[in-house]
């Protein structure tokens, strides 16, 4: 593996950014104990030598697929412990080299998780079916009166419990209802709810608010404790709405003031501890475009792309800021292709990168790689 201040776009895998010193070329190797590579099953998470001996997995529908969906930073204040949502299986949490995955059959074995946000440093997930390639919403007890449709989740830190804390049937009374997307801004949240039945499906849009603490409901008492209002689908599109990348944090596009000028990319940006993200378009010709994800933190933020290139800026927990506080950019371990990198933490000085087998809609093998970052970065500057 590479560690240099170039990144290389994919039109050009030769050019490196504009004036960028380079740094000593660092070998990953399974030998100096600076990257472990894990992939998940479908009952839990092993390790594995290089991600060409993992086992071979069916492409199946991302909404049905084990993989890690959705992931973040627990905090601003102390940004040790992080949280990963893994499709169809559970929640692992991470604190630095710990690293631990809390199974809940009854809420994640046949429902599509992700959107993980945090409130008061608890984690919030929402769960779904999917109408397209979820089997069991033609089951009977689907459709029957008492069914529980559920949404909003919960996971408990200290015990390692998911709870639920508000089912669809709490906002609306549309029987075959599911909430299958949301955003929350900090105080309000929009929701889109599907609701299906045999001779059409319809959409519906609502604002709704928690009148006590959010953490204080369950999909008991949830009816009469939340404020539910109408919208639109309008105000819900403006919500979820791809942003020009001028109007990106100013601390991403200094993070990325260099690579933006040669490369396009769609960057989900998030705010360790905190509410929904918001996706950024940045456009320079008509190269493919690279996804990308990023996170903002107190003392460090960093942007980690498809192809396995991250860049990071500021000091992570108890270290000196890196370079006087100027960007560096690591090249993580290559991906075989149809293979990307899609989601990340910081837990200390452990970087978690999620990676995954794409076809179109279809996911294959996926899992994650541990990365040293005190033995492969600070360790060399």
């Amino acid at each position: 593996m590479t560690l240099s201040l170039g990144l290389f776009s994919c039109k050009d895998k030769s050019k490196s950014l504009d004036n960028a010193e380079q740094i000593p070329q660092i070998s990953l190797n399974s030998k100096n104990g600076s990257h472990n590579w894990y992939y998940f099953t479908r009952t839990d998470y092993k390790a594995i030598d290089k991600i060409q001996n993992v086992p071979y997995t069916p492409l199946t529908p991302w909404t049905e697929a084990v993989r890690i969906s959705s992931a973040n930073c627990a905090t601003t204040a102390g940004e040790n412990k992080a949280f990963a949502v893994v499709n169809r299986l559970g929640i692992i949490s991470f604190n630095g080299e710990e690293k631990q995955l809390s199974k809940d059959e009854n809420i994640f074995t046949d429902r599509t998780a992700g959107n993980l946000i945090f409130l008061n440093e608890t984690p919030i997930f929402s769960v779904f079916k999917s109408a397209f390639f979820n089997d069991t919403i033609k089951d009977y007890k689907y459709s029957s009166a008492d069914a529980q449709h559920l949404f909003l989740i919960q996971f408990d830190p200290q015990s390692n419990i998911s709870y639920p804390i508000i089912n669809c049937n709490n906002l609306v009374k549309l029987p075959n209802s599911e909430v299958i997307d949301y955003y929350w801004d900090g105080i309000n949240w929009t929701c889109c709810v599907k609701t299906i039945s045999d001779v059409k499906t319809d959409f519906t849009y609502i604002n709704w608010k928690p009148v006590p603490s959010l953490l204080t409901l369950s999909p008991v008492n949830a009816n009469s404790n939340i404020s539910v209002t109408e919208s639109s689908q309008d105000e819900f599109r403006a919500k979820k709405e791809q942003l020009e990348y001028k109007f990106a944090p100013e601390r991403i596009k200094k993070l990325l003031a260099g690579f933006s000028k040669k490369a396009s990319f769609a960057i989900d940006v998030k705010t360790s501890g905190g509410s929904s993200w918001r996706n950024y378009k940045n456009t320079v010709d008509d190269s493919k475009e690279l996804y990308a994800t990023a996170i903002i933190a107190q003392t460090w933020s960093a942007a980690l792309f498809e192809d396995g290139t991250l860049f990071l800026e500021g000091a992570l927990p108890g270290k000196h800021i890196l370079r006087g506080g100027k960007p560096v950019a690591i090249r993580l371990p290559k991906l075989p292709m149809d293979y990307v990198y899609s989601d990340f933490v910081i837990s200390g000085t452990t970087l978690y990168a999620a990676w995954e087998e794409t076809s179109f809609f279809k996911t294959g093998r996926s899992g994650f790689v541990e990365i040293n970052l005190n033995k492969s970065l600070y360790s060399k500057l």
